[in-house]
């Protein structure tokens, strides 16, 4: 009995986070209907649209998607410490996520070659580009971001 009450309230406070956090609840159908699937349409697509905010040298764009981590650079601790690391989309673009880990945990399983879902902010670069903002903004003022790796969503 006391098992159940207790997946009883973990759901409920699961249900109500995802509630109050619009891009966790998006993100979790997406997840749900593409996980263990063969079919990769929609991320490829973010990949596109990735390419194209390169291409056009675009900034301050909320983007989704996912890549492989190819190498993960010391953290920059200098102001805001950021978890930096280097992810390689379908399309061959590369792409800098810098991850505050002030805001945010940190991801300590994090290796080369494995899968990492991302939903932040764009900023140009000649290299690629930079995905920031990928956790909760604690003054609700910007929307929120997160990392997904094996599983775990960090925000």
């Amino acid at each position: 009995m006391k098992k159940l009450i207790l997946v009883c309230l973990i759901g409920f406070g699961l249900y109500s986070y995802v509630q109050e956090n619009p891009q966790v609840a998006r993100y979790v159908s997406e997840v749900i209907n593409t996980e263990g699937s063969s079919n990769r349409a929609d991320y490829s697509s973010s990949d596109k649209a990735l390419q194209r905010a390169f291409d056009h040298r675009q900034s301050d764009l909320q983007v989704g998607g996912s890549g492989t981590v190819i190498k993960i650079l010391a953290d920059d601790l200098q102001g805001s410490r950021h978890q930096k690391f280097i992810l390689k989309l379908s399309t061959g673009q590369t792409l800098l996520v810098a991850h505050n880990i002030d805001l945010a945990p940190r991801i300590n399983a994090l290796r080369v070659g494995d899968r990492v879902k991302f939903f932040g902010e764009y900023e140009w670069n000649a290299r690629g580009g930079v995905v920031h903002w990928t956790h909760h903004d604690p003054r609700g003022r910007h929307e929120g971001g997160w990392l997904l790796h094996n599983g775990n969503i960090y925000q």
